[in-house]
């Protein structure tokens, strides 16, 4: 089912993030945790997406045995990276053969030792222009999201430029967006004001990160450029030898965050699971007592 349909229906939209796991043990452990996030009925999850096939073949398999094998609606991750325009016209035709309807729209990161993106010969440059390519070519047979940055994006020369790009994106046919993690709810609803008074009037879905390891989320942080604020930075860094305390601090935190969020009128959660299941079930258990799912 088409994620736009899903979010339509008015209820709270509640999905997980997987990456490619690299190695078989790994695949398995992906599927228990797939297994145990079940019994929480997402709405869909996410599969992300290596370049030029690092970890494409995997992102393929994974997604469709989410769907066929777990009954979850799944979405594929595709990004510009390393790929010219027939490249991804490969892997959306085996997307739409497996049966996936949801891809989101990405342009990537540049590639390890790589500093900016590089366009490659016959592909794209901008995500706008990767969803432009989807809908044209494909019409309504795939859902497109694509990504949103409450802080802004690391490249763009301010908020304004910013929004502007994100709507380059919805004008090209995103039918709904997903954010970059952040820590302080004010920028997510700030961004949807932007994005709002821009005429931008899909769904924007606020992405969460549980905190489960100090120097894990800080690296997080710098690459994608959120900031984490003054007092949880405090808090975490008196627990940073402390891993159990750690992983209580950042589900209490991204509980909190949760229901503010879902309270001020958003739609639902992405969570990013890094593969794993029980700080997410454990956030979802508390937002069940705060706020009513």
């Amino acid at each position: 089912m088409r994620i736009d349909e899903l979010l339509a229906s008015g209820r709270p939209s509640f999905s997980f993030e997987f990456f490619p796991p690299k190695t078989d043990e790994a695949v398995r452990q992906l599927s228990e945790t797939v297994g145990e996030l079940r019994t929480l009925e997402p709405t869909f999850v996410s599969v992300t997406y290596g370049a030029g096939g690092s970890t494409r073949e995997r992102t393929l398999e994974i997604v469709s045995h989410i769907k066929r094998d777990h009954g979850i609606e799944s979405m594929a991750h595709l990004t510009c990276v390393g790929s010219s325009r027939d490249e991804l016209k490969t892997v959306l035709d085996r997307l739409r053969d497996a049966g996936i309807e949801n891809v989101l729209a990405l342009r990537g990161d540049p590639p390890k030792g790589q500093h900016t993106f590089q366009r490659t010969a016959g592909g794209f440059g901008h995500a706008n222009e990767l969803v432009a390519f989807i809908k044209e070519t494909y019409g309504d047979t795939f859902c497109v999201g694509a990504a949103c940055y409450p802080e802004g994006h690391p490249e763009a020369h301010g908020l304004d430029h910013d929004v502007t790009n994100l709507r380059r994106k919805v004008d090209a046919g995103c039918s709904f967006l997903i954010s970059q993690l952040f820590f302080d709810n004010a920028f997510y609803f700030q961004l949807v004001e932007r994005a709002r008074a821009a005429g931008i009037t899909v769904p924007i879905i606020p992405g969460l990160m549980p905190v489960t390891n100090t120097g894990q989320i800080e690296r997080f942080t710098l690459m994608c450029g959120a900031t984490l604020p003054p007092r949880l930075r405090l808090e975490l860094d008196r627990r940073r030898e402390d891993l159990a305390a750690t992983v209580q601090l950042g589900v209490a935190y991204a509980s909190a965050q949760a229901a503010g969020l879902l309270l001020g009128g958003a739609p639902g959660i992405h969570f990013y699971t890094l593969n794993r299941s029980s700080a997410t079930r454990d956030i979802f258990a508390a937002l069940r007592g705060a706020v009513r799912l």
